[in-house]
């Protein structure tokens, strides 16, 4: 007997892909390790979204890492919400922002980063990074850490 059978998306073939941002298709399942503080990372190479001007194209890897909660956010509803990003005009910090606070929303987590380091245009690339930690607790702490230290070795940029 599964004990999944809230989640709409995992295993329905005839699931479409949504093109305008959706939030709603996100969904949850219960995290079995609640004794354990533990990192739970997606790594999104193939994220878009458009820019709020031009309306042209922005492609980016994006990166979310959290500490679970209760909640959990489960990956093929992960993959359609950023999918529906493709016609959602946005500047690549509101992105990462909107992205963040739709999974805080969410789930409720210890503690969450997301980073998008986004392909250039007009010679320049942006990496916007944003965290956040529970409130009167530890991962607050950590929150500020990790966002003071978190780019001390940035990477060379030579393939994008």
């Amino acid at each position: 007997m599964s004990t999944h059978h809230n989640l709409a998306l995992l295993g329905d073939k005839s699931a479409r892909y949504l093109i305008d941002y959706t939030p709603d298709v996100l969904e949850t399942f219960d995290n079995k390790h609640l004794n354990n503080d533990y990192f739970v990372k997606f790594n999104c190479p193939e994220f878009t979204s458009l820019c709020p001007v031009t309306g042209q194209p922005d492609f980016a890897s994006i990166y979310i890492a959290y500490v679970p909660n209760i909640k959990m956010v489960e990956s093929k509803s992960l993959k359609f919400y950023l999918f529906s990003f493709r016609n959602h005009g946005a500047f690549h910090e509101d992105c990462i922002n909107i992205i963040m606070q739709d999974l805080i929303a969410l789930m409720d987590p210890k503690y969450i980063e997301v980073w998008g380091k986004f392909t250039p245009r007009g010679g320049i690339s942006i990496d916007p990074y944003a965290n956040y930690g529970k409130p009167n607790t530890r991962w607050q702490d950590i929150a500020v850490n990790r966002l003071a230290n978190h780019d001390l070795y940035p990477e060379n940029i030579d393939n994008r």
